[in-house]
């Protein structure tokens, strides 16, 4: 594995490195051991691509009709994916995302003031981060999932 992005103590409680094998942004996030009641080290979730954005807003309001809890849904910074989170029936962490950054041969990845965090689908599609075109095909999914 080779580091793609670190986030420090000011960004998250007990700091997360994202590493990756592959030209994905991350394939493993592992988070640092905070203080408190979140005094933990090791994964922090797992994550499932899609091949459309489409295909994000169906998971999205199929795991809110089915009363899944989310824990997030939009765009947060590293990879700059847009994606929602939620538990599964054991508690566990997953994402499903779609449009995670590809770092080059040259090991660069996009600079943190090219990160555009969103705490909406639909926020994330309305402000992009450069080079990312999210489209959205079937239209009757936007605001579907409130």
């Amino acid at each position: 594995f080779k580091v793609s992005d670190i986030y420090g103590e000011d960004m998250m409680p007990g700091g997360m490195v994202f590493m990756r094998c592959n030209p994905d942004h991350h394939g493993v996030a592992l988070v640092g051991g905070a203080s408190g009641p979140e005094n933990r080290r090791g994964l922090h979730h797992m994550a499932f691509e899609v091949g459309t954005l489409d295909e994000v807003f169906r998971a999205r309001n199929h795991l809110r009709a089915c009363g899944a809890t989310m824990i997030f849904e939009g765009r947060r910074r590293a990879g700059v994916q847009i994606a929602v989170e939620f538990l599964d029936p054991d508690g566990h962490n997953l994402e499903i995302y779609w449009g995670l950054d590809q770092v080059g041969t040259d090991g660069r990845c996009r600079p943190a003031n090219e990160w555009r965090g969103a705490k909406s689908l639909e926020e994330a599609i309305a402000n992009p981060p450069p080079g990312q075109v999210p489209v959205v095909q079937d239209k009757s999914l936007l605001g579907a999932g409130k």
